[in-house]
């Protein structure tokens, strides 16, 4: 089917390739790699490598993070002059935490196209089996890739994702990633998913509360090894009385006898010197429930 396929000159093809199990390369993936006049690429030494276990070979141009903007300027006159090009990251998809975001933008300034070849993914594939929206969560997820390396920004970084209601997911390298663990501990209970080596022969995935992630990879002496994703899940949902006490929950139930629910939540805050708002929404629970 791939080989029917029309493919225009003059375009740039984002190719995503495996990011550990080389059978995750696509048909079509395979079909473009084996047509273009040149593939751009993070590394040519690895490129050539992955190029080769397939049976392939091309010219490779290197567009890497340190020379990107200039690079793409090599691959714009490629394109003008009606040549194919791809661009390939080291792994996965190209533009996401790898390069490539700046060569597609001075493509499509250049006047001309992209064409993205969706494939393999850390972020999504740990995302596919994390389940959160199983507990009624919403699926959206903020992609935050990797934190600051300093520690006064990543500290700021962590601070900001823990005030977030909603899931994050984070990549991290083997050698800081037991102090993110260790920073991770003080949110408690809130579950995170974390993916080790995701598609390889030692490949691990684990769904565990995040105090207990440090004990996690203390467990075995190889999960310190490997490159990770982790998905912070969304915070647990909350009650409308959570936060008020004993008393002011009894107040309130009594209150909810004799007088309507906006009346009782205004003299239950009277009372016990709690917000309104809150007292109105307990009281609206506590309506439901009876």
């Amino acid at each position: 089917m791939a080989e029917t396929q029309d493919y225009p000159v003059g375009t740039l093809y984002v190719v995503a390739t495996p990011i550990g199990n080389l059978a995750d390369i696509t048909v079509r993936a395979l079909s473009v790699l084996a047509r273009m006049d040149a593939i751009a690429c993070e590394d040519t030494r690895h490129t050539g490598a992955l190029l080769r276990s397939y049976g392939l070979s091309a010219t490779l141009l290197a567009v890497h993070e340190h020379n990107e903007a200039e690079a793409a300027q090599q691959v714009i006159r490629r394109l003008h002059n009606g040549e194919r090009v791809a661009y390939v990251s080291d792994a996965g998809t190209p533009g996401v935490s790898d390069p490539g975001s700046r060569l597609c933008a001075a493509v499509w300034a250049a006047g001309l196209r992209c064409i993205p070849l969706p494939g393999a993914s850390s972020v999504t594939a740990l995302v596919s089996v994390a389940g959160w929206v199983a507990s009624g969560a919403s699926p959206a997820f903020e992609f935050t890739g990797f934190l600051p390396a300093k520690g006064a920004e990543r500290t700021q970084a962590l601070k900001r994702l823990q005030q977030q209601t909603h899931a994050c997911v984070l990549l991290e390298s083997p050698h800081r990633i037991m102090s993110l663990a260790e920073a991770l501990a003080a949110w408690g209970d809130r579950p995170v998913t974390i993916g080790r080596e995701l598609t390889k022969q030692f490949e691990e995935i684990a769904t565990l509360p995040c105090r207990s992630l440090v004990a996690w990879l203390q467990g075995s002496e190889h999960r310190l090894k490997g490159e990770f994703v982790l998905a912070l899940h969304p915070q647990p949902p909350t009650t409308p009385d959570e936060g008020l006490s004993p008393e002011t929950r009894r107040v309130l139930a009594l209150l909810l006898e004799a007088l309507p629910v906006r009346q009782a939540a205004r003299l239950g805050a009277d009372i016990t010197g709690e917000s309104k708002n809150a007292l109105y929404q307990a009281a609206l629970q506590l309506k439901q429930t009876d």
